[in-house]
């Protein structure tokens, strides 16, 4: 299966996808703060909104770099800009896709290293699906992107991951959050939607995109 960009691109798809989800966490950030004053401190629309300024301002240090190196060191940024469990949490996703990113980004080769990144993220919160937090919109988004890719349709899987991304977030409202600040509620967090899975699936909206306006949406087999 063929690359997802050709290698001297791999950098500038980097950068407008970091783009794009500094622009749809900047504007929403009323949102996603109400979201989170309902069941936690109120404060992660803010909070992310700290992490797409530190973002964009690093954009031409970033852009010197190999793209693995790029996806690390914004993380390293998330996490030293952000408060909150949203900071460590994001930035170790991203320092965790530049660790294990491949020579040869496939899109399999690619869903393989984005459910590292999940792990990745699960490890640090303590947390897996089903506890009322991003990893309910990650999680599915990257096995529905994983189990879609084998069609060689990047648009395909790439529509699969955006479609999981949505079910997720709804998924959230019902759930009683055991991680967390939401936690500390106890079932007044049912009924609402988690904030950190909302701005996942803000993110993953953003990242497809921008890969599908990319043109690179069929995959050489």
């Amino acid at each position: 299966m063929g690359r997802m960009s050709p290698p001297d691109g791999d950098i500038a798809v980097f950068l407008h996808c970091l783009q794009a989800v500094c622009g749809e966490l900047l504007a929403n950030e009323a949102e996603l703060s109400a979201l989170d004053r309902a069941i936690g401190d109120g404060d992660h629309g803010a909070n992310l909104c700290r992490a797409a300024h530190a973002l964009l301002e690093a954009a031409d240090d970033l852009s010197s770099l190999p793209l693995p190196k790029a996806l690390e060191r914004a993380g390293m940024l998330v996490v030293t800009s952000v408060g909150g469990a949203s900071g460590p949490l994001y930035g170790t996703m991203l320092m965790a896709l530049g660790r294990a990113w491949p020579q040869d980004a496939t899109a399999g080769a690619v869903a393989d290293v984005l459910e590292q990144a999940m792990e990745a993220v699960g490890r640090r919160g303590r947390s897996t699906v089903g506890e009322k937090t991003m990893l309910d919109v990650l999680v599915p988004a990257a096995r529905a992107f994983r189990e879609s890719v084998a069609s060689g349709s990047l648009g395909a899987a790439l529509q699969a991951m955006v479609d999981a991304a949505d079910s997720g977030l709804a998924a959230t409202r019902p759930m009683r959050a055991t991680k967390g600040r939401a936690a500390y509620v106890g079932e007044r967090s049912i009924g609402h939607l988690d904030p950190g899975a909302a701005s996942a699936r803000l993110c993953l909206r953003a990242v497809a995109r921008v890969l599908c306006e990319s043109g690179s949406k069929e995959l050489r087999s």
